[in-house]
């Protein structure tokens, strides 16, 4: 089956306002139909094209939102379901308010982050490129990638296993990118050839004092080319408007480096 898309109808955009595209789209992988929403400038393309893997909630409107203001600095930005093998978008985007005040939806929301193994993004993020491969509106010999929370450790390794693919790779409060396990990302890490960035909060509970002190240490030997960045006074989740550790200044600094990361690597 080819990939399908549904054109999105939008309201005229006020004078002020950037006109973008936006539509949903469905990729074919090798286990089944993945949902997501992609967005682009109106005029001026092709666009380099940006993957924004979501964070453990899953896909909501403060996602999109955040997906068109990197589109508006003219990229062609698609935010891929991550949990699509458990049901589409709709029944796997977590309410924030649910989660805090409800055990069984925080559960769920574990289980699922943990059923999404990295080498499962790894294999949808092959289709994903080539989904980009073949729309005409996106630049694909200009592609990024970011992610956040969970998909710290998806980045670097899609950083490492597409490596001639991926030119500018970050990370916001990225957990699981330096464990034990043989298959760590991080092990990985010297295969990247892009440049990659890494932010973490200064108080953090998934990444202890103990990683934001080896994980650099760890890039350092792998010759990476890399930036890594603690921000002081915030929690894990800062950039997330909707979220309670919610840090304006420091979520404003995190997309003037994504942004700038970005334009020196896929708008040379």
């Amino acid at each position: 089956m080819k990939n399908a898309q549904r054109i999105m109808a939008l309201p005229p955009a006020r004078e002020e306002e950037s006109v973008m595209i936006e539509n949903e789209i469905i990729i074919e992988t090798s286990e089944g139909q993945l949902d997501a929403f992609i967005c682009y400038p109106e005029e001026g393309g092709p666009f380099p094209a940006i993957v924004l893997y979501m964070d453990a909630p899953g896909i909501r409107e403060e996602l999109r939102d955040m997906a068109r203001r990197i589109g508006t600095a003219g990229y062609y930005v698609i935010l891929p379901n991550l949990y699509y093998r458990w049901g589409r978008e709709g029944a796997y985007g977590f309410e924030l308010s649910q989660i805090r005040i409800k055990d069984e939806e925080r559960e769920k929301m574990f289980g699922l982050m943990n059923a999404a193994t990295t080498e499962k993004i790894v294999d949808d993020t092959r289709a994903i490129l080539t989904f980009l491969d073949s729309d005409p509106n996106a630049n694909s010999d200009a592609i990024g990638c970011v992610g956040y929370c969970m998909s710290g450790k998806y980045v670097v390794q899609v950083g490492a296993t597409y490596p001639d693919r991926f030119k500018a790779i970050a990370s916001y409060y990225g957990v699981g990118i330096q464990t034990e396990d043989k298959q760590s990302p991080h092990l990985s890490a010297h295969l990247i050839k892009g440049e990659l960035y890494l932010a973490f909060a200064e108080e953090d509970e998934y990444v202890p004092p103990s990683l934001l002190k080896s994980i650099p240490e760890e890039m350092d030997k792998s010759g990476v080319n890399y930036r890594m960045e603690i921000y002081p006074g915030t929690g894990h989740g800062f950039a997330f408007p909707e979220r309670a550790a919610y840090v304006k200044p420091a979520a404003e600094r995190h997309w003037e480096r994504m942004l700038a990361l970005f334009d020196r690597n896929l708008k040379c």
